[in-house]
Parts: structure tokens; sequence; C-alpha cells
């Protein structure tokens, strides 16, 4: 059965939102340090002995795929750890179940929050861009509700591995085997074009690599040529994984 929605999904984002202010500081800078060492790291080191990479320095580059990275590293880890913590280490997700909630209900405020949080994320991202000079037209505003859709797509992915996972554990094989070598094969860091030509096939398929692709050119201050087929792919991720991880919930938590 597809997922029934409803506003019941607002106590349970409220509910994340007030027990991440707590420690909001170094929440923020856990989820930003990865990448920003990389893109300050590699963007100053590396980038001072290559060439412009299509006609901008190195570091530019960079730093739109470093957005996407840190939308991507930050809704993936809310959407493994701290979710799996409240489903099956602390039993919030059974207690609320318990009040005039569902399921679906509960599914539906973490995978918002969780590209909530990756919305933070990214624009902190943005704004050491803004502080570094990197930012040359208001077009990059347009990032934003790019790394909103992206954050969906990523938190969906993690929900359904955490309605699989038997244990903190299992997490590392989602990270080997899927965050790892999307990140390395994405565009992040390189051009994906000058990969060989069935990683490219593969990592056309990836939805960071649609990120990237839409982010890329509005951090060089130009509109992505493709649009909509970008955009529809990471619309069909979120939908989809979203929709998966209600159904395995359900299963887990109602059997």
């Amino acid at each position: 059965m597809l997922p029934r929605l409803s506003l019941r999904f607002i106590p349970v984002w409220l509910r994340n939102f007030l027990v991440w202010k707590k420690l909001a500081a170094p929440s923020i800078l856990g989820n930003l340090a990865d990448p920003m060492l990389y893109m300050l790291g590699l963007g100053f080191g590396i980038g001072s002995l290559l060439p412009s990479i299509g006609g901008v320095p190195y570091i530019q580059f960079l730093a739109a795929g470093t957005v996407c990275y840190s939308t991507m590293n930050s809704a993936t880890f809310e959407a493994l750890y701290s979710a799996f913590s409240r489903m099956h280490v602390q039993k919030t997700w059974s207690a609320i179940i318990n009040a005039p909630l569902t399921v679906d209900d509960v599914v539906l405020g973490e995978w918002l929050w969780a590209a909530s949080k990756s919305v933070l994320s990214g624009l902190a991202i943005l704004l050491v861009m803004g502080l570094l000079g990197l930012i040359k037209s208001p077009l990059v505003l347009w990032i934003v509700p790019l790394i909103a859709l992206s954050g969906l797509a990523f938190a969906g992915m993690g929900l359904v591995v955490t309605a699989l996972s038997p244990s903190y554990d299992f997490f590392m094989y989602y990270f080997t085997l899927v965050v790892s070598p999307m990140m390395l094969i994405s565009g992040v860091f390189y051009p994906a074009e000058n990969l060989p030509g069935w990683i490219r096939a593969v990592a056309e398929v990836l939805p960071l690599t649609h990120a990237i692709r839409l982010a890329r050119p509005l951090v060089n201050a130009t509109v992505p040529p493709l649009i909509w087929p970008s955009l529809l792919i990471l619309l069909l991720y979120a939908v989809v994984s979203f929709s998966l991880a209600v159904i395995l919930t359900r299963r887990r938590l109602l059997r």
C-alpha cells in the first residue's frame, strides 16, 4: 500500500528539531568538517597545481561538488544513525505510533527532517563559498531548492537502509558499496566525463551525478543546459525511496 500522507508528521519533525537545537552547533560542525576539509584542502592545495577546468579555477569547480556532497552526507547520516537510534535503540518510533500517529507519519517526519538538516549543511557551504569569493551570480540561489530535493532523495535512500538494518554495523556496507563510490564517480572532484565508458554509464543513474550536473553551472553563473531530466531523476529517487522506506518500516514495526 502506498504511503498515506497527512499533517500529523509535523510533531515528529518538530520533536527532532527541538532535540537537535540543544546540540545544533556541534551537529553542524560535524556535518561540515569532512566536505570543508575536501574543499579547502584539495581546492587550495591541489588546485594550486592544476590548470583551470572548463574555464574556472579548480576550487570553484570543486565547490559545486562539495555543496552536493555535503547535502548527501548530512541527509545520509541523519537518516541512518539518528533515525536508527530513534527506531531501534531508543524505541522512540514505537512510542510515537501509540499516539494518534501512524508509521507513515513517523517516516514522513523523519524524511523531511533529514532533508531539512541537509539544507542547513548546504547553506553553510554556500556561506563559506561566499566568504571565499566563489559566488559569481544570483543564479547560485537556485541551488537552495536543488539541495532540498537532493536531500529528500538521499534521506529516502538512507531510510530504506535503516528499515533493513539489524545494527549500526550494517551501515558500513552502505557507505562502502554505495556512498563512497558515488562520491568518487559522480563528478565531485573531477569531471565525470574523464572516466571510462562503463563507469560513466553507472554514474548516469546516480542521484549525486544529477545534483552536481545542475549545481555546477549555477555556481559558474550559467543556466544548466538540461534541467528537467536531472530534476526528474532526483524526484524519482526521492519518491520511490520514501515509498519503499514506508513499506519496509511498516513490516518491521507492525509485524
